[in-house]
């Protein structure tokens, strides 16, 4: 692991608060593919504030997709000196910073902060139940069918995301499916389809028994999925972001996958997830590979899930020493030493 870290300090009112935001370097577990390209490390930015006795962390895992880097999240981090010295609570941070993965860091690390100054957990400084323990998909990278068969068998889980979003994808599912005859099957196209196959690989998946298809078209062709019918339903991804981007989906997507670092934090992601129910799209609680600590908020989100998909820590080589218990598919809440 590698890393650099920038120290900014700022004035939250009383007391003094002292927050560093850090570049992470976590080694993947053999590779990672999607229809984008491929990785072997993830890197995520590390944000911490202090006030002396108490400290909160937060991660956030910057998205190329939407022009994000490591640097210029730390960036982002450090041009909210100023206004921060003025005072700072969460739902200023909401108008102080725009969604995306700067904000998230930060505002994962404010709620690490309150309940470790509360002696409360998150979940019940949001006013939330307490947590249960979470069913969570194991992700399968996008390779040859065959490759992909074994890897499905080898991970021996019940729920499983299936990477697609290349050319000759209803073999893969097929081979998947012979594969893991019982396991449950989701699939995640990132933006990798197209008008013209989009049926094909609709049809190719509901034969194969997948229960929901994740961001099959790129965004800006959101609009051919008004125009075919679903034979199972189709999620949003990369379309949706925060509450604002949510209504132009309806008619389109039947589900929403909310992820911590588009929506820009807990805060809006809780909020999110209220609007989208209130709308009437079925939830799905996502996020980036990573380490434990950006996972942990989003478990707070994910109790109200249908498809839960928190598995980050463990396409890593190594997670957290402190981090995430898993058991197979079963991923229980996270203790005070990590987050919350």
């Amino acid at each position: 692991m590698s890393s650099f870290s920038d120290e900014l300090k700022i004035v939250n009112g009383p007391p003094f608060i002292t927050l560093s935001a850090a570049i992470e370097t976590w080694p993947i577990a053999g590779t990672f593919t999607i229809s984008r390209g491929s990785k072997r490390a993830a890197e995520v930015v590390v944000v911490e504030v202090s006030d002396g006795r108490y400290r909160g962390r937060g991660e956030c895992v910057p998205y190329p997709r939407y022009g994000e880097t490591a640097a210029g999240v730390v960036a982002a981090i450090e041009a909210v000196r100023e206004p921060m010295s003025r005072g700072l609570d969460r739902a200023a941070l909401q108008r102080l910073m725009p969604a995306g993965a700067a904000r998230n860091g930060l505002d994962c690390a404010l709620w690490d902060l309150a309940a470790k100054r509360s002696s409360q957990p998150a979940y019940a400084l949001g006013g939330l139940p307490p947590l249960r323990p979470l069913k969570t998909v194991y992700t399968i990278s996008l390779g040859a069918p065959e490759d992909m068969a074994q890897a499905a068998r080898q991970a021996a889980r019940s729920l499983l995301k299936i990477k697609l979003g290349g050319a000759g994808d209803p073999d893969r599912i097929r081979a998947i499916r012979q594969a893991v005859p019982d396991a449950e099957l989701i699939v995640d196209a990132n933006e990798g389809w197209s008008r013209q196959n989009l049926a094909e690989n609709l049809a190719a998946c509901a034969d194969a028994g997948v229960t929901l298809v994740e961001q099959p078209l790129p965004a800006a062709d959101d609009a051919a999925l008004a125009e075919v019918v679903h034979p199972i339903p189709v999620c949003a991804d990369e379309s949706v972001h925060d509450r604002a981007t949510l209504t132009r989906l309806k008619g389109k997507y039947e589900a929403v996958n909310i992820k911590l670092d588009k929506a820009g934090g807990l805060t809006e992601a809780l909020a999110l997830a209220d609007e989208a129910s209130r709308l009437g799209f079925t939830i799905m609680v996502g996020s980036m590979v990573s380490t434990s600590l950006a996972i942990a908020p989003a478990t707070l989100v994910a109790q109200r899930a249908r498809v839960v998909d928190l598995d980050g820590p463990l396409l890593l080589a190594a997670d957290r020493p402190e981090g995430l218990r898993y058991e197979g598919s079963t991923l229980y809440p996270p203790n005070a030493a990590l987050w919350g």
